[in-house]
């Protein structure tokens, strides 16, 4: 095959690929709602692919090299359209944008499928449409390339096609037009490859000559393209026929349906935010009704193990984890052995509540809806260490249904007075305010048994705090919802704390966390006045609570209130006596004072502002940082090679410094047929120096004068008498290192680049001297007369 004709086949080749990948990643387009960063991601990673596989394919790489060079693409070029958001500029790689593609290589296709669309440009989205299309461009154009099959590149390509259907959205994006010209586009492509591995011209065999036949080549012609457009009509018939069938009814069934996203607590609101909203807003609604409470039982709606400064809330990495219930009517309760149990059945009937977290018990064992079909059922979450249960359907007036619970006794003082604090993993509590740490330490006082610590923390609360809802209407002082950081400061610096189960919760549990007590807050619903056991009880706004467990060993989470009660009313601040007012007396300014001064070593160690802005390596040192990282590859890679160029230096060294000077010029002769070999010549290392000058003349024919000459020359200083003087020794590696020039320019550059790094000459130089040494092994083996020792 001509160049030119090799030339346009691989142009060919190329452009159907990068159309047929086009098509392929327009399915991604409805995933990320029309966002066409994920089409510049794609096609980037498929002229990418397609680039390391011409590569591979001109400069005949083999298996790891390709597979290096195509792993260091993928990082560079990724940071630039996969990981704008995290990439320095959006352009320069850093280690979080070069972490994401490392990973995104096996976590990016779950991530993908877990996210709703639209998927957005940020967090690794899109690494899959610019991994699949590198891949699957690289795989079809090393197929293309070196496999030389008409058919194969299809497949990864029509692979790249089903992975945008598969990673979509059920609704089709233009699923017709796509699929008729992938169709037809694969078709005329497979067709024209098939042509021409067959070849262009049609020739008549007469004897032993070859005669081309132009009417034969003519009608071929014909035939084919007939063929050819023949099989396109059918490719696009069979499409638009195939069309309505596969899109008519229902939505394309896809994985993202198939795979459910992981549960995140963190995404429902803490139910504690709307603590004074139920107070206020829903104090007398009816949120939901309860039947087979016991006398002093409580409803619990959920157990907050973390906080953030700003709310208290649920964590998955917190005590234990949600999961999904499989049989709600049957679940795994927590252990509790040892403490005795109550066995109760709570009916609960939804009212005005409206959320997510479903009102249960303290060890809940079963949860059964009355309509067995229901969404709140179907989206079921609990996690039996907390004893919380969220619906991701939420609850809707109506719903019903049956809680059993297996509740432990609860334990007195007398038993945990014996009893330590339990070791259990909670989650790290954040922005927490200092006068909440400091001011825990001095409540405990000298508390030494688990008790008494809590006990001590609780009747603080309970003796020296206020209660208020905020309900001014009611004659109650002013009291701000919430309990983030700044509101329990407030109240813990004030001159009398005020608040109500909300802030005295949050507050007890942060102080007995950082004492290192485990301890977490609970909301949940009691009525004020005890009821008979059993009774249909409706739970109203005004019956929220919000108490704190602390976990002991051996008897589980056991409650304790901090809530001031509520008749411990502010004490309202003593009249202050009214002075009488002086008459104003002008006072004259104050003495100008003498500028402080401070010492050489009040200077702050950290640098300031200014000298941030002017500090060089500040700027500089994450940017060499990351591309010394991204030069890892390449080190490993350059490795090798400049292993080779040293041992060959090193024997260029060594041949020009021998001892002997017929030595110095046989290895002159040796440096051209080094260089031969590693340029690709075939050469017998048993043939004689003319034999192999001829060789070379055949092999570089601009040469082939001169390596004559250097053979018979090089003969001569071996075999000749007396030695070659220095000046020819000079000459003589001059006229050489010329040769080498004149030889190397008679190929391209990739060539000369390949040669040099070549380590063909070395492997048959050490050869070579491990045959001499064999050579030698053996005859020191044999006798004196050709005999092995030791033989007769």
């Amino acid at each position: 095959m001509s160049a030119e004709r090799a030339a346009l086949r691989q142009a060919v080749d190329a452009a159907a690929i990068l159309v047929l990948a086009g098509l392929a990643i327009a399915g991604f387009h409805l995933a990320y709602g029309g966002d066409l960063h994920y089409l510049l991601a794609g096609l980037a990673g498929a002229v990418l692919g397609l680039g390391v596989a011409f590569a591979s394919a001109r400069l005949r790489l083999g298996v790891l090299v390709t597979v290096a060079a195509a792993f260091l693409a993928y990082l560079l070029v990724g940071s630039l359209v996969a990981t704008p958001d995290e990439s320095a500029a959006g352009v320069v790689p850093t280690l979080a944008s070069l972490r994401t593609l490392l990973l995104g290589i096996v976590v990016s296709w779950k991530d993908n499928l877990t996210v709703a669309a639209p998927l957005g440009t940020g967090a690794g989205m899109l690494v899959v449409p610019y991994l699949s299309a590198f891949a699957c461009t690289l795989a079809a154009g090393l197929t293309a390339w070196r496999v030389r099959r008409p058919y194969w590149p299809l497949l990864p390509l029509a692979a790249l096609f089903a992975i945008g259907i598969a990673f979509g959205t059920n609704e089709a994006f233009l699923a017709l037009p796509r699929g008729v010209a992938f169709a037809v586009v694969g078709v005329i492509w497979a067709s024209f490859r098939r042509h021409a591995e067959r070849g262009r011209t049609t020739h008549v065999v007469s004897g032993e000559t070859t005669v081309p036949d132009a009417g034969s080549a003519r009608a071929s012609r014909l035939r084919r393209a007939g063929l050819g457009a023949a099989m396109v009509a059918v490719a696009a018939a069979l499409s638009l026929l195939a069309a309505p069938a596969l899109t008519a009814g229902a939505q394309r069934d896809v994985l993202r349906d198939r795979v459910v996203p992981p549960f995140d607590p963190r995404s429902y609101i803490s139910p504690l935010a709307g603590f004074r909203s139920l107070v206020k807003d829903q104090r007398d609604t009816t949120l939901f009704t309860v039947a087979g409470l016991p006398e002093g039982g409580r409803v619990r709606l959920a157990a907050l193990d973390s906080y953030d400064g700003t709310v208290a809330n649920v964590d998955q990495s917190g005590s234990g984890s949600f999961a999904k219930v499989g049989d709600a009517a049957s679940i795994a309760a927590a252990d509790a052995s040892g403490t005795g149990s109550t066995r109760y059945a709570l009916d609960v009937t939804v009212g005005g509540y409206r959320g997510y977290f479903l009102p249960s018990g303290r060890m809940t064992t079963g949860i059964a809806f009355a309509d067995a079909d229901s969404a709140a059922g179907e989206g079921l979450y609990f996690n039996p260490l907390t004893d919380t249960a969220i619906t991701t359907a939420g609850l809707a007036e109506g719903d019903r249904y049956t809680v059993q619970v297996q509740e432990p006794r609860r334990p007195d003082d007398a038993q945990l007075a014996q009893a330590e604090f339990a070791k259990t993993t909670l989650p790290t509590v954040d922005g927490v305010p200092q006068v909440l740490q400091a001011k825990a330490g001095d409540i405990l006082a000298d508390s030494q048994t688990p008790i008494e610590r809590v006990r001590t923390l609780e009747s603080y609360f309970q003796k020296f705090g206020a209660f208020s809802n905020g309900l001014i209407a009611e004659g109650q002082v002013p009291s701000l919802s919430g309990h983030g950081a700044g509101r329990l400061r407030a109240m813990l610096t004030a001159k009398q704390m005020v608040g109500d189960d909300e802030q005295y919760a949050v507050t007890m549990a942060l102080m007995a966390r950082e004492l290192g007590i485990p301890a977490r807050v609970v909301m949940g619903f009691y009525p004020e006045q005890p009821q008979p056991a059993g009774a249909r009880l409706e739970i109203k706004g005004k019956d929220v609570h919000a108490w704190v467990e602390v976990a002991f060993a051996g008897y589980g989470w056991v409650a304790f209130d901090p809530t001031p009660p509520k008749d411990n009313v502010p004490i309202p601040p003593d009249p202050q006596a009214q002075s009488k007012p002086r008459p104003q007396v002008l006072q004259p300014p104050p003495p100008p004072q003498a500028p402080v001064e401070l010492p050489p070593d009040s200077r702050p160690d950290v640098l300031d502002d200014e000298e941030k802005k002017n500090d060089l390596w500040l700027l500089l040192g994450p940017i060499l940082a990351v591309i010394g990282i991204g030069l890892i590859p390449v080190a490993v890679l350059a490795l090798p090679l400049l292993l080779i160029a040293w041992l060959k230096l090193r024997r260029r060294r060594r041949r020009l410094g021998a001892e002997r000077p017929a030595d110095r010029v046989s290895g002159g002769w040796s440096e051209v047929t080094d260089a031969a070999t590693d340029l690709g010549a075939s050469l017998d290392t048993r043939s004689t120096r003319r034999e192999t000058a001829s060789a070379l003349g055949e092999a570089f024919p601009d040469t082939a004068r001169t390596t004559t000459a250097l053979a018979h020359r090089a003969d001569a200083a071996v075999f000749g008498a007396g030695n070659p003087s220095e000046a020819e020794i000079e000459a003589y590696w001059a006229d050489v290192d010329g040769s080498l020039e004149r030889m190397r320019g008679s190929v391209g550059f990739w060539r000369r680049q390949r040669a040099r790094y070549s380590p063909r000459s070395l492997v048959a130089e050490a050869s070579v001297f491990l045959a001499a040494r064999r050579a030698v092994a053996l005859a020191r083996r044999r006798g004196p007369r050709g005999t092995t020792k030791g033989t007769p």
